[in-house]
């Protein structure tokens, strides 16, 4: 007998699955219509899977916990996820959720000065994903393809990718902007106006109001916003960045305009952006900057500089860009794309610190975190058939094998069976310490 409709089983969808077909219909109704407003998205931010897969998300990203003090593991252990999810559900449904203060700690920069951190509690991080998941789609569909940071199926690497395929195209001449301050200056009438050009439900805009002017709790006491920035550490934070930011996308490339008249081509990542040409018209530059004082940013002018890379370096994304001398004669150069030595100093400073804090490690447990560190510095770096990373792999691998040999020496006083032998080598091969060197040959 043939099988029936009624009995063929159906693969169920899970929730990310679920999110994803929803994303792609908004991508494409946004894509087809340039100028359709969504007017009835509020109510999928309630939707059981929706806030289901938001939480996962937000639990993936781990982070730490906001003014509350409250973790993921308090939620599913004294909670329960279910019952979370389904108190902020009844939030949204009542229209009472209001976000918590925004806890605002530092962390040190490389020039010694301390960059401003907000981080809301997890409720907070929840309801701005599943905001974030509903909206992305539509102005994914509005952004240009040289806006790299913070976008879905595009990183860092594909930027450096870019960069290099102008610099062969003969753009070499580079005008490296800089602007202060971009997360807390960002202007909050001008950045909902922009998002209203595609989202009339008052609903969501109102949302996105509230976490806007979230007081930011410091010193003991929750202060209140200044009507500019968004705290880097919110969830939707960069999407907010990259609508605002598409204004200057949007200006480059369009066609007849003063930058296109030029062929200067931009390669942004969030805040970061640089402008490339085979000459760079100075009518051009003063436009950004006229267009930079309208949209209220400012350029950092001690660090904005104007680059010529046939004779000049410069560095972006934490990468060094320098035409450098060739291997197969004195005239012949090259491209050539390395970590900076900013970056150098960053992941040494990383692996000093977990050193230091290891204490009592075996060589396993030791292995696993040190791992983690060489693992995320060299897969940012290593991008094949583009970046020259062997030398900094080389300095690290040197950094590593002299900091790891005197840690398990100082250890011999607790008779540590490293600390005799020839320690890099050793975690190498037992343990499984990875050589940069060996990934850089790879």
């Amino acid at each position: 007998m043939g099988t029936t409709l009624q009995q063929v089983s159906w693969p169920v969808k899970t929730d990310e699955e679920r999110v994803r077909d929803f994303q792609r219909k908004l991508y494409q109704k946004a894509k087809e219509d340039k100028g359709f407003r969504f007017y009835v998205l509020y109510d999928k931010m309630r939707l059981p899977y929706m806030l289901r897969e938001a939480y996962r998300r937000c639990r993936a990203n781990q982070g730490a916990p906001g003014v509350d003090g409250l973790t993921f593991d308090d939620i599913e252990q004294k909670v329960g996820t279910g019952v979370f999810l389904e108190r902020m559900r009844q939030q949204l449904e009542a229209k009472t959720y209001k976000p918590s203060a925004v806890k605002r700690v530092y962390i040190p920069k490389a020039n010694g000065k301390l960059r401003p951190l907000g981080i809301p509690c997890i409720r907070d991080r929840v309801l701005q994903m599943v905001c974030k998941m509903v909206i992305e789609p539509i102005f994914e569909a509005d952004f240009e393809q040289d806006s790299y940071g913070f976008r879905p199926r595009k990183s860092a690497a594909d930027a450096v990718t870019k960069i290099k395929a102008n610099i062969k195209e003969g753009k070499t001449e580079i005008y490296d902007a800089d602007l202060t301050a971009y997360f807390d200056t960002i202007p909050h009438h001008e950045l909902l106006t922009l998002v209203a050009r595609r989202i009339s439900d008052k609903n969501v805009i109102h949302l996105i109001k509230l976490w806007l002017k979230a007081p930011i709790w410091e010193d003991g006491k929750a202060h209140n916003g200044t009507g500019c920035g968004t705290p880097q550490g919110g969830v939707a934070s960069p999407l907010l960045a990259n609508i605002y930011m598409n204004l200057v996308d949007r200006a480059v490339v369009r066609p007849n305009g003063p930058f296109q008249q030029s062929g200067i081509s931009i390669v942004r990542y969030a805040d970061d952006f640089i402008l490339m040409a085979k000459k760079l018209k100075p009518q051009a530059i003063e436009y950004l900057k006229g267009m930079l004082a309208r949209m209220k940013l400012t350029l950092n002018e001690e660090k904005t500089r104007l680059v010529d890379a046939k004779t000049e370096s410069f560095n972006f994304l934490g990468f060094t860009f320098e035409n450098a001398p060739s291997n197969y004669g004195r005239d012949r150069k090259y491209l050539r794309i390395t970590p900076s030595a900013k970056a150098l100093n960053k992941v040494r400073e990383s692996i000093r610190d977990y050193v230091g804090n290891s204490g009592h490690l075996g060589p396993e447990e030791f292995v696993t975190g040190m791992n983690a560190i060489v693992r995320g510095w060299t897969n940012y770096f290593t991008i094949r058939g583009v970046s020259n990373p062997w030398e900094s792999y080389r300095k690290l691998r040197f950094y590593l094998d002299e900091k790891l040999t005197r840690y398990f020496r100082r250890k011999s006083q607790r008779r540590c069976k490293l600390s005799n032998q020839r320690v890099f080598e050793v975690l190498v091969k037992r343990y499984g310490l990875i050589d940069p060197t060996q990934i850089a040959w790879r």
